[in-house]
Formats: structure tokens, C-alpha cells, sequence
């Protein structure tokens, strides 16, 4: 079987459509200048700041549990508050990039 006939890997063809979705959305045409950098770079900081913080509150209360269950409220309450810090600052990104920002629920970077 030649190279053209074999089908595509999965990752084949998710680099296909990404790099259709940043034609299409001509993201190689914009770089960014360095004030757009620096905001991302700060945006970035100020998500890893709020990370960590959440997760030493985390591990306090784990501490302080008296039940799986409670474990187990507390695991998924960090998993939603990453989620929604990391939609935060994708959102932001978005924005300093002049994107539209990515569908509520998605993650990038």
C-alpha cells in the first residue's frame, strides 16, 4: 500500500483541520506586537497565580475532610473552578489576540 493510499491517522487529520481552521482564520497573516505579548504573557501569569491558589485551598480542606464523598465534592469543585479559570484566561487571550473568544466549555492552551 503506497503513502497516498493508506488512510490517515487520527492526529493526520486533526493537524489538517487545525492548520485549515488558522487559514481560514488567517492567524499566520497577524503577529502579534509587543504589547498583545506582554498581555498574554501577564494573562497567562495571573491564571498560574489563581491556579495555585485554588489548589493550596484544595489541599486545606482535603485535609479537613471527614468523608470520601466530601473528598469527592471538593475533587470536583477544583475541577470545575480549573475549568473555569482556564476558559478565563483563553477568553482573555482571545481578546488581546482580537479573536473571538473560544465557545464557553472549550479549553485552548
Amino acid at each position: 500500500m503506497s503513502e497516498a493510499e493508506r488512510p490517515k491517522t487520527a492526529y493526520e487529520l486533526a493537524m489538517e483541520r487545525l492548520a485549515r481552521q488558522d487559514r481560514e482564520a488567517g492567524a499566520a497573516s497577524r503577529p502579534l506586537d509587543d504589547a498583545q505579548k506582554a498581555a498574554i504573557a501577564e494573562a497567562r501569569q495571573v491564571h498560574q497565580s489563581r491556579v495555585a491558589e485554588r489548589e493550596i485551598l484544595h489541599q486545606d480542606a482535603l485535609r479537613k475532610a471527614k468523608s470520601h464523598e466530601e473528598v469527592a465534592q471538593l475533587n470536583e469543585a477544583l475541577r470545575r473552578d480549573l475549568d473555569r479559570l482556564a476558559t478565563d484566561r483563553d477568553r482573555k487571550i482571545a481578546q488581546i489576540r482580537g479573536d473571538k473568544p473560544p465557545a464557553e466549555g472549550a479549553q485552548a492552551e
